[in-house]
């Protein structure tokens, strides 16, 4: 059997430096910033929701309940695996993922999780066509930090 398509060097940075970018718009709850890294008919699955068909959607109903409501999101990329198609249009990421949440009372909560992202490059740049963000078993499914939306 041959070995999983694992990206080489080069598209692995580049991967790793999207994953550093988009998890700097989740900490500052810029929503603006991050919807240009998405296909607009992106298909995700979140904690609050099963299958969310567009990207208008997924902020209204993941997003905005996770991003003002927690902090410190940062992705393991050290520990991100990062797959691609032969004709190099088509790539995999999975990578776990921490953050912070936040009790009723204000106290915290470690909020770890993983996230496996599809993206597609149709000759216009890399677009995540899929992303499945989930928390690990255990996890409290809530968190009550109210923090400031930067840009819708």
């Amino acid at each position: 059997m041959s070995p999983l398509p694992e990206a080489d060097a080069a598209t692995r940075d580049y991967f790793v430096r999207w994953l550093e970018r988009f998890s700097g718009y989740v900490r500052d709850v810029d929503y603006a910033a991050a919807r240009p890294l998405f296909h607009p008919d992106v298909l995700a699955f979140g904690t609050h929701r099963d299958v969310i068909p567009g990207l208008a959607a997924w902020q209204a109903t993941q997003w905005d309940n996770v991003w003002p409501k927690t902090s410190d999101f940062r992705f393991d990329t050290a520990a991100a695996r990062i797959l691609i198609s032969a004709d190099k249009t088509m790539a995999t990421v999975v990578v776990p993922w921490t953050s912070t949440g936040y009790h009723q009372d204000g106290s915290r909560f470690d909020r770890p999780g993983r996230a496996t992202m599809v993206f597609h490059d149709g000759g216009g740049g890399w677009l995540c066509t899929h992303s499945h963000m989930s928390l690990n078993r255990g996890v409290p499914q809530q968190s009550f930090a109210n923090r400031p939306v930067k840009s819708a």
